[in-house]
């Protein structure tokens, strides 16, 4: 089997790139030679990942966190779609976010890690696509594989990646106190939501999330019965409410205790639109998709059935 490896060397503080020759090893004992690439700049995975699965490789290992992931995976699925030839993703978790690694439950450690891999099958999972209005004021779309989101998600991305913490403290204590301090300042949002064909919900909301995966947030179990390969996004809508209030169901999502709150909603679906109500401008909530912050709404989510072929 011809494997690649797309390595962010600056993910998880650099931790990955400080034992590469822990890592060579192992995965030259696992996986023989491999065809290694570094990115350097936000969107080199996404380029390196086509690359590699243009040119023969049949399993491509994602070697950081959620951003180095979802980038690959979406190299991936637009080389399948040239192609029409199916490259397996791996992981190997190491990042400030591994909200997506999180709901597999891989093994600890690097070795541990790479050997549950190459003894593994893949498995179909789905994906998502989401088209939205990038910052430049242009339409753009990318893929996902764990979750989109848009409101005070997309506020904290961007406080989170440009906070010179990022990478030195726990990932889970970052975002909490980030969400808090953007939520503080945070206002509300009015926005009109759409699932498949049913009517328009209109909701001045804190936050819609948009759901493959459980995880996001560093922790946050914001879609606790989601599955990976049913077919259905789990579209979760945090509605404006007393901010207190809104603390307490913030809470609640870290432990996924939030099936039943009022200001909570949880809806089933394969397509979901959302766009702002009256003022563009004040309610274009930025969008979050895997962790980074491209955009805004007006954004259309849609569901990717059995699209990609993870191994683990």
């Amino acid at each position: 089997m011809k494997v690649g490896v797309v390595l962010n060397p600056v993910a998880g503080g650099g931790r990955l790139k400080r034992h590469w020759p822990e890592v060579a090893a192992s995965l030259k004992k696992h996986f023989g030679d491999v065809d290694l690439r570094e990115t350097q700049a936000s969107g080199d995975a996404e380029r390196l990942a086509i690359d590699l699965a243009v040119n023969g490789c049949e399993l491509v290992i994602a070697a950081g966190g959620d951003g180095t992931t979802s980038e690959v995976a979406d190299g991936l699925l637009q080389a399948f779609a040239e192609t029409g030839r199916k490259t397996e993703l791996a992981l190997l978790p190491c990042g400030t976010g591994i909200d997506f690694a999180r709901g597999l439950k891989l093994p600890r450690g690097i070795d541990a890690t790479l050997r549950h891999i190459a003894e593994g099958k893949a498995r179909a999972i789905d994906a998502g696509r989401i088209s939205y209005v990038d910052d430049h004021g242009a339409l753009a779309s990318r893929h996902f594989i764990n979750i989109a989101s848009l409101g005070l998600s997309g506020a904290t991305d961007r406080a989170v990646n440009a906070d010179k913490r990022k990478g030195r403290v726990s990932a889970k204590a970052l975002f909490f106190w980030r969400t808090v301090a953007e939520f503080i300042r945070y206002r509300f949002q009015e926005v009109s939501i759409s699932v498949d064909d049913g009517a328009p919900i209109e909701a001045k909301m804190a936050l819609v999330a948009v759901a493959n995966g459980r995880f996001f947030g560093g922790g946050m179990m914001i879609a606790p019965d989601a599955e990976l390969a049913d077919g259905q996004f789990d579209i979760v809508i945090l509605r404006a409410a007393g901010k207190l209030g809104l603390i307490r169901d913030i809470r609640l999502l870290y432990g996924g205790r939030h099936r039943n709150p009022p200001a909570i909603t949880i809806l089933r679906g394969r397509k979901v639109v959302v766009e702002p109500l009256g003022d563009k401008d004040k309610n274009g909530a930025l969008v979050d998709i895997d962790g980074e912050s491209p955009g805004r709404i007006p954004a259309t989510f849609e569901m990717l059935p059995g699209a990609l072929a993870l191994r683990y």
